[in-house]
């Protein structure tokens, strides 16, 4: 008796479950694409230069011409992480800031 009402109500929530997940996936089919955002000019330069270094033969540079190369690499991609905008906050973070605003 005891198991049959447990089955009863593990099935009750599971049916539960089940609807508002395909209520969601409804609504995301009407959701339209988002249209990509529009890289800015510059760097837009910096990744062509990435785009010439990478399809130059560097076979025939000497040495100190490949590090300078590789350097120049590094220092473009650090400039273009550095161009993002906005504060990523992850997960736990917000949760900590939210218990910190209750408490205080």
């Amino acid at each position: 008796m005891k198991k049959t009402i447990l089955y009863l109500i593990i099935l009750l929530l599971s049916l539960g479950v089940f609807s508002t997940s395909m209520m969601a996936s409804e609504k995301n089919a009407t959701i339209p694409t988002p249209t990509p955002k529009e890289v800015p000019a510059y760097v837009q330069n910096m990744l062509n230069r990435i785009d010439e270094i990478k399809e130059m033969d560097k076979s025939t540079l000497s040495r100190a011409e490949r590090k300078e190369l590789r350097n120049e690499v590094r220092e473009i991609n650090k400039e273009i992480r550095s161009t993002g905008n906005g504060i990523y906050l992850s997960v736990g973070a917000i949760i900590v800031i939210l218990l910190l605003i209750i408490i205080l």
